[in-house]
């Protein structure tokens, strides 16, 4: 009884900034068309079950697709029959899709950029096809905070994913629902479900700098253990008057 006491809060929780998101974000209003990107790991499904949660409340009306897409050239065994009824089960129709990328066309990108590119490039061609004005991905908190990091280091930019995007070039808009929902909680979650692991053997996985994001953010909460929320905090608390201001050239 007390752990699915447990399990109950947390959903609740989980719930509730999903809503909050929504809310201070602006992220779905009625009549909007939303397509999910379900890579089958434990962020995405948990997307799919909560904006399929959301989808059954009144206010706003909203529908939902949800596409997998495979790389046709990595090693993927994905539960395709899995995904669908895991879709279907909170009333979004599935989508299958298989695409590939070649590593060597551009040598100035790492394989992990292409591939996320195709990838979301066949993400856009198919909200076209359906009609869909939003994207919704599963990045949470943790992933924002490391996105940060990780344009400060290589970047040099103070940027990051934020949780609404308008890509005026594709006429669309990227949202991120679980911007406030941290990634332990959703691990949490994803034990409770009991989601299946989706097998995937990429050759490239080991070339990502997200990794190396984590180990570093692992040594800044040794220093500071609040570290997380105040990277947060920092992103909607930027004084510029404090930051270096180049003066106008003379013409």
């Amino acid at each position: 009884m007390a752990a699915q006491d447990e399990a109950e809060k947390l959903i609740y929780k989980l719930n509730r900034k999903i809503r909050k998101a929504i809310e201070l974000y602006g992220l779905i209003e009625d009549g909007d068309k939303i397509l999910i990107g379900l890579s089958g790991g434990k962020d995405s499904l948990a997307l799919v079950e909560l904006l399929g949660e959301k989808m059954k409340i009144f206010r706003p009306r909203f529908t939902l697709y949800a596409a997998h897409i495979t790389m046709s050239n990595i090693p993927y065994r994905s539960d395709l029959d899995y995904l669908r009824q895991h879709a279907e089960r909170f009333g979004i129709t599935f989508i299958h899709r298989e695409t590939a990328f070649d590593p060597t066309t551009d040598q100035r990108k790492s394989p992990c950029f292409l591939c996320s590119w195709n990838r979301r490039k066949t993400l856009f061609d198919i909200a076209k096809e359906l009609g869909c004005n939003k994207i919704a991905l599963g990045h949470h908190q943790d992933d924002i905070i490391q996105t940060t990091l990780m344009n400060l280091i290589f970047q040099g930019s103070f940027s990051t994913m934020p949780p609404m995007l308008k890509m005026d070039k594709f006429d669309m808009k990227i949202i991120r629902p679980m911007a406030l929902i941290r990634e332990e909680e959703l691990f949490r979650m994803s034990q409770i479900r009991e989601y299946h692991k989706q097998d995937k053997n990429c050759p490239f996985e080991t070339e990502s700098n997200r990794s190396d994001m984590k180990e570093l953010m692992k040594k800044m909460e040794e220093i500071n253990p609040d570290t997380k929320n105040s990277i947060w905090n920092a992103l909607t608390n930027v004084q510029t008057d404090y930051l270096p201001h180049e003066i106008e050239k003379r013409k």
